[in-house]
């Protein structure tokens, strides 16, 4: 899986920089693009090896720093937390009630990325569900106002 930072980085050198672009530019061209290998034999990406360096390639074209784990990467409830947008606190109470697996190494708690990753798509699945209930409720109630403007 890939987790990206919100901190910006440019690219090393000038030559970094061009060759990302040159890069940019040819991942969103009409053609797909191949690997050169030995004596100039062709090899295609397979699709979700060029998915994944696809949205590397425009995420450091954006600017953005780029950081590659396994899903079997364990991480601390810190790490989980700084992920979550939550604090340490609340995802151990989390771990807790059994929202999402973990493991112990001595005293420490651990949670491998792929089960940190399932509860965040889940907890993202609710949120969407709980709006959407809200949503039709408002209009079943005749409350929403498509001309509000939030002024006044």
């Amino acid at each position: 899986m890939m987790k990206t930072e919100s901190k910006t980085k440019s690219p090393g050198s000038r030559e970094d920089r061009e060759l990302l672009e040159k890069l940019y530019d040819v991942i969103n061209g009409e053609e797909r693009p191949v690997l050169l290998g030995r004596e100039g034999a062709h090899v295609q990406f397979p699709e979700p090896v060029f998915h994944l360096l696809t949205e590397i390639v425009r995420k450091m074209h954006r600017g953005q720093s780029v950081v590659l784990l396994p899903e079997n990467e364990e991480l601390t409830t810190q790490a989980a937390a700084n992920q979550l947008g939550a604090s340490r606190p609340h995802v151990v109470k989390l771990l807790e009630e059994g929202a999402m697996p973990y493991h112990m190494v001595g005293s420490h708690r651990r949670i491998y990325l792929r089960d940190l990753l399932s509860y965040q798509k889940q907890r993202d699945r609710d949120r969407r569900e709980a709006m959407d209930a809200l949503n039709e409720e408002l209009l079943e109630a005749d409350l929403y106002d498509s001309d509000y403007t939030g002024e006044g």
